[in-house]
């Protein structure tokens, strides 16, 4: 007669693996992401726009850190322009600082984690 209930080859579906492993892989795999998060948020990202006019430093958390406005780019009559420049600079790093946190944490492949 054939068992009943529990799961079909033993432990079923872990590769062989039993809970105990997949936990500590599981914590393993979680002080890593961690590791990596901090890593990112450490580091600086810089972008430029208007030839070099307006410079943004941002932290890898997304945080302005810095921004340089050269002289020869204030125009009173052309505010626009400037608040444009800025805002250009500003996306461009943190479209940086996504694309490196993809870049990073897209080797974990964990389904919604990024």
């Amino acid at each position: 007669m054939g068992k009943r209930g529990g799961f079909p080859g033993g432990m079923g579906g872990f590769g062989g693996m039993n809970i105990g492993q997949l936990m500590k892989e599981a914590k393993k795999m979680q002080a890593d992401v961690e590791k990596t998060q901090e890593e990112l948020g450490a580091k600086e990202f810089e972008s430029t726009a208007g030839g070099g006019a307006i410079n943004v430093k941002v932290s890898g958390t997304k945080q302005l850190k810095q921004i340089s406005i050269s002289k020869d780019v204030v125009d009173p009559d052309d505010v626009e322009m400037l608040q444009d420049l800025i805002i250009t600079c500003i996306n461009d790093a943190f479209r940086k600082v996504d694309e490196a946190q993809a870049s990073q944490m897209g080797k974990y492949n964990i389904p919604g984690l990024m």
